[in-house]
């Protein structure tokens, strides 16, 4: 299992990480190999859950695809195994299905397929310590996220149990591409610097390369989802990765 933290830790310049929604249909193995060549540092993989309330339009519809289609988080856990990556992968979920399968249950799954994070954001950080307990026991990082406005004090404790990466929310609200990458990324990162020397990834509303390359500025990392799934939305999978070699070639390298 490629260590997550370690791994961004070793990128030189800023680490792009794309996010595709499991279980959709054509996001397979040979989909995520094709994203660690297109040039991603690490990837994200969505279980979908039907009331993804940090998702907008695009993630919402695609879940919603991917729930009508039958997937299953082990399905979408073995396909994260059959894919066999050089490069970490973190899975983004709800609580719901953690919760449904047991903590223990999920995590055993998820360390024997490979799996180096698990992103929960509708878990707050005063519910979450046997949660986080539970992923040191498996040797997965519990990424956490930090959103504009968290008090300076929320925000440290955030910071202290984040490992892997913390998930800094750009803006208020839900994910998305925007025109402009919002002021509030910044302000986040900037906050957060003193408190970790845990990687800083910046996703929700990252949605153009020239939107990523801004990030790279102050930033370790950028995360993009929306962007890159409405191309599976239009069936245009060669869209999709030629988008993520336009997000790579935007971002420094060293």
């Amino acid at each position: 299992m490629p260590d997550l933290e370690a791994a961004l830790r070793a990128r030189r310049g800023c680490a792009f990480v794309p996010y595709v929604t499991g279980g959709f249909p054509g996001v397979d193995a040979p989909l995520l190999r094709a994203l660690q060549g297109a040039g991603a540092d690490a990837l994200e993989v969505g279980i979908p859950f039907s009331d993804p309330v940090m998702d907008g339009g695009v993630i919402q519809e695609a879940s919603r695809v991917a729930i009508e289609s039958g997937a299953h988080p082990s399905e979408i856990i073995s396909t994260v195994a059959e894919a066999a990556l050089r490069i970490p992968v973190a899975l983004m979920t709800y609580v719901n299905p953690v919760y449904r399968r047991g903590f223990q249950a999920f995590l055993q799954e998820a360390q024997a397929a490979g799996v180096a994070g698990v992103i929960v954001p509708d878990l707050p950080i005063d519910e979450a310590d046997a949660w986080i307990d539970a992923c040191a026991a498996h040797g997965i990082a519990p990424v956490q996220l930090a959103a504009p406005g968290t008090e300076p004090e929320r925000l440290v404790r955030i910071a202290r149990a984040s490992r892997g990466f913390i998930y800094c929310v750009a803006t208020y609200g839900v994910t998305g591409a925007r025109d402009t990458l919002a002021r509030t990324a910044r302000e986040l990162v900037e906050r957060l610097r003193p408190v970790t020397d845990v990687p800083l990834l910046v996703g929700v509303g990252v949605g153009t390369p020239a939107q990523a390359t801004e990030v790279a500025g102050f930033a370790d990392g950028a995360i993009v989802g929306s962007a890159l799934m409405k191309y599976m939305l239009d069936d245009d999978r060669d869209g999709l990765i030629r988008l993520a070699e336009r997000f790579r070639a935007a971002l420094p390298t060293g």
